[in-house]
C-alpha cells in the first residue's frame, strides 16, 4: 500500500515532506489560534491549517465562504481533492486504530479526508462481533480522541483541512451508553413534533460533546410495504407525518451545530415485492407519487429544515440507479430545492453500479458514473485508496472534468466551514462531556418518548390499567424478557435494556406474585422459511407451550409480550408474512383456551397482521421497538 500510485502522488506534491517538518515546532498556529488585523484594522483570530506563517484568505473568518472555499480550492492538488471525496471507515471496521500511528504518514490520508464514519462509537456489530474499543467511554475520552485525530490531520497534512467526524442517530446516537430513543415508527406514534424536535436537540448535543460533526438522521424513507425489513426505521406510511417529524428532527440536531444527513434519498421505502438486500431495486410507483409521496419530506427537510447532508440510496428508478442519477443529486436536489450541503453514498452504493445494477461496464466506470451524477463523498467497508486513486485517474486520463471535481470539493469543503471546523476544530475542549451526555434532562426525554410510543389499541371491558386483588401474574412470550430484542445498530450501544418483566418485578415487587414463562422462541428453528410452510409444533414447541398453560392454571391474569426482535425487522430482513412469527399465535391460541385474563403487548418493528388476536383478546398494547 505504502507504495501505491496515490502514495507516489501524495510524494509528488511534497505531501509526505510537510508531514516530516511537522514533526518539529512551528510557530504559532497549530494548537491555538495566531491573531492578525484584517483590511479594517479588525482583530481576527485564525489558525494557519497551511503552516505558511500567515492568514491566507481560507484561514480568515472576516472572508466570506465563498471567498475562503475557492482559495483553498485553489491551493490543493487533484490527490488532495480527491481525499476529500472518500470515507475513512472508523475504528474497527476499517481503521484499526483508535487514535494516530505513525503508519497514518504512508497511508493516502496524508492528503486529508472527507469524513471519518463511526470512530470509536462502540458499535457491536450485527452479530456483536466488533471489539470494545478503549475510547468510547468515558465520553469525555472519546472527545479528547477524536481531538487528537482532528489535531494529527490539521498538523500533518499540507493544508491542514479538518476532518467531518459522521456517526449514525436515528435512535439517539449510536455510541456507547448514548441517550436511547425509540425506533422512528414508535417515535411517530407520539405525534408530537415537539417531542421529536427535543429528540434531534439530545442527538445532535451529545454528537458534539463527544466531538461528532455529522449525524446521519432522519430516516425520510415513506415505508408503503410492511413486508420491508427497515419499515422499524421510518416514522411510516404517510408523507406528511414523514415530513413534519423528519424536519423537527433536522432542526433539533442542526440547532447544537452539527449536520443533519438524510436517509435514503431516494424512493427506498417502497422496494419492489417489499424484497430487501440484493434485491433493493426497481420501485413500481408512478412519477406522480415520487414526487407527491417519496420526495415531499426531503423536500420540507431541506428547503424548511436547511439540511447540510443527503445520503443517496441503493435503489434505482425507472432503470436508473440513483447513485447515477442527475436528475435527482443535480436537478432536483440542488437546482430545485437549492441544496447547498454535500451528498455522501450509502454504503457499497457506487459498487452496485457495476456489481448488481449492472449500468457499468467496470468499477472505475461506477465511480465516473456516479461523481457525474452529483456524488460527493463515496461510503464503503472497504479501503479509501480503492476509491480515491481509480478517481484520480480518471482526471488524469480525461474521463472526468476537473471542473466536476472542483464542484464537488467545494459542497464538502463547504460544510466544514459552515460547522466552524476551519474557526474552532477543538471547539469540544470548552464541552464537559460526561456531564452533557446521558444527564437527567436527556433521559427525561428519553423517558418520555419511551411512554408517549406506547398505544393502547384495545381495551374491552376495561381491563387495564390493571387494578384489583391479584394474587398472582404470569408473563410468558418471547419478547417478555429479551435484552436483545430491541436492540439496534442505529442506535445507542452497549445499553442495557429494562425488558416487560423486569418492569412488572420492579412494580409489583412485594405485592403480587410474578410467574414467568417463556413458552416459545420469537422464531422457530425454520424461520423465515416457516413463514411460507409451517410445519406442526415439535415436541420442543409443544412443551414450551404446555409450560406456559399449566403455569397460567392458578393466575389470576395473563399478560403475553409477542412480536418480532431486531433480527427479523432490521435492514436486509425483508418478510414474506406478516402473521406473528414462529409459534406465537399457537402460544396464544393455548393461553386463550386457560380461560384467564389476558392482556396482549406487542413489541414489533412492522404492521402486523395479528387477526387472531384482535378477535380473541380484550386489551391490546403495542409499544413497538422502545427505547431502553
Amino acid at each position: 500500500m505504502i507504495d501505491s500510485f496515490y502514495l507516489r502522488k501524495a510524494r509528488s506534491v511534497g505531501i509526505l515532506s510537510f508531514g516530516i517538518l511537522l514533526t518539529g515546532s512551528l510557530p504559532g498556529a497549530l494548537t491555538g489560534q495566531t491573531m492578525k488585523e484584517n483590511s479594517v484594522g479588525e482583530s481576527v483570530g485564525y489558525i494557519d491549517f497551511n503552516k505558511n506563517g500567515k492568514m491566507d484568505t481560507y484561514e480568515d473568518p472576516s472572508q466570506s465562504e465563498e471567498m475562503r472555499i475557492s482559495d483553498l480550492l485553489s491551493r490543493m492538488s487533484l490527490e488532495e481533492k480527491v481525499a476529500q471525496m472518500t470515507t475513512l471507515y472508523g475504528f474497527s471496521r476499517i481503521l484499526k486504530d483508535e487514535l494516530p500511528t505513525e503508519k497514518w504518514e504512508d497511508r493516502m490520508w496524508i492528503a486529508g479526508i472527507g469524513n471519518i464514519d463511526e470512530q470509536i462509537n462502540g458499535n457491536e456489530g450485527w452479530t456483536q462481533n466488533l471489539p470494545d474499543p478503549e475510547n468510547d467511554l468515558p465520553w469525555s475520552n472519546h472527545a479528547s480522541a477524536l481531538r487528537e485525530i482532528q489535531q494529527w490531520f490539521i498538523e500533518k497534512t499540507r493544508l491542514g483541512i479538518p476532518v467531518d467526524f459522521t456517526n449514525e442517530g436515528i435512535r439517539g446516537l449510536m455510541h456507547s451508553k448514548a441517550t436511547s430513543f425509540p425506533a422512528e415508527l414508535g417515535v411517530a406514534s407520539t405525534w408530537n413534533p415537539e417531542l421529536v424536535r427535543n429528540v434531534g436537540r439530545v442527538t445532535g448535543r451529545e454528537a458534539k460533546a463527544l466531538g461528532y460533526t455529522n449525524v446521519y438522521s432522519p430516516v425520510l424513507d415513506v415505508a408503503r410495504d410492511p413486508r420491508w425489513g427497515r419499515v422499524i426505521e421510518s416514522y411510516g406510511e404517510d408523507p406528511f407525518l414523514v415530513g413534519e417529524l423528519g424536519l423537527q428532527q433536522v432542526l433539533g440536531i442542526q440547532e447544537q451545530g452539527v449536520a443533519s444527513t438524510l436517509k435514503h434519498f431516494a424512493v427506498y421505502g417502497v422496494p419492489k415485492g417489499g424484497r430487501d438486500g440484493h434485491a433493493r431495486t426497481d420501485p413500481h410507483v408512478t412519477w406522480s407519487e415520487v414526487q407527491n409521496t417519496y420526495l415531499a419530506p426531503f423536500k420540507k427537510a431541506i428547503t424548511q429544515g436547511g439540511a447540510l447532508g443527503v445520503m443517496s440510496s441503493y435503489n434505482d428508478y425507472d432503470g436508473i440507479p440513483v447513485q447515477a442519477s442527475k436528475l435527482f443529486l443535480q436537478d432536483i436536489l440542488r437546482d430545485e430545492w437549492g441544496f447547498e450541503g454535500y451528498v455522501v453514498s450509502d454504503s457499497g452504493a457506487v459498487e452496485f453500479l457495476y456489481e448488481k445494477h449492472r449500468v457499468a461496464a467496470t468499477p472505475k466506470e461506477a465511480i465516473r458514473l456516479s461523481v457525474e451524477a452529483g456524488l460527493n463523498i463515496r461510503t464503503h467497508f472497504t479501503q479509501p485508496e480503492e476509491y480515491a486513486e481509480p478517481l484520480a485517474e480518471l482526471v488524469e486520463e480525461g474521463r472526468l472534468s476537473m471542473d466536476t471535481i472542483d464542484s464537488r470539493v467545494s459542497d464538502i469543503l463547504r460544510v466544514k466551514f459552515r460547522l466552524g471546523l476551519f474557526d474552532d476544530p477543538y471547539e469540544t475542549k470548552s464541552i464537559d462531556t460526561d456531564l452533557v451526555v446521558r444527564s437527567e434532562e436527556n433521559l427525561a426525554i428519553s423517558h418520555q418518548a419511551s411512554r408517549e410510543s406506547i398505544i393502547l389499541l384495545k381495551n374491552e371491558g376495561e381491563l387495564l390499567p390493571l387494578e384489583g386483588d391479584y394474587q398472582k401474574i404470569l408473563v410468558t412470550g418471547p419478547m417478555a424478557d429479551d435484552q436483545r430484542a430491541w436492540w439496534s445498530r442505529y442506535g445507542a450501544q452497549r445499553l442495557d435494556y429494562v425488558t416487560p418483566l423486569e418492569g412488572i418485578r420492579s412494580a409489583l415487587d412485594g405485592k403480587v406474585e410474578i410467574v414467568y414463562v417463556k413458552g416459545v422462541e420469537a422464531a422457530d428453528e425454520n424461520w423465515p422459511l416457516s413463514d411460507i410452510y409451517k410445519e406442526a409444533a415439535s415436541a420442543e414447541v409443544q412443551a414450551g407451550i404446555d409450560a406456559a398453560v399449566a403455569a397460567a392454571k392458578d393466575v389470576d391474569v395473563i399478560i403475553a409480550c409477542v412480536g418480532e426482535t431486531d433480527a427479523q425487522c432490521r435492514e436486509s430482513q425483508s418478510r414474506i408474512s406478516l402473521d406473528l412469527p414462529g409459534y406465537q399465535n399457537e402460544l396464544l391460541q393455548a393461553l386463550k383456551a386457560a380461560g384467564k385474563p389476558i392482556v396482549l403487548v406487542f413489541s414489533n418493528g412492522r404492521p402486523l397482521s395479528a387477526q387472531y388476536a384482535i378477535r380473541n383478546f380484550p386489551s391490546i398494547v403495542e409499544m413497538w421497538f422502545p427505547g431502553e
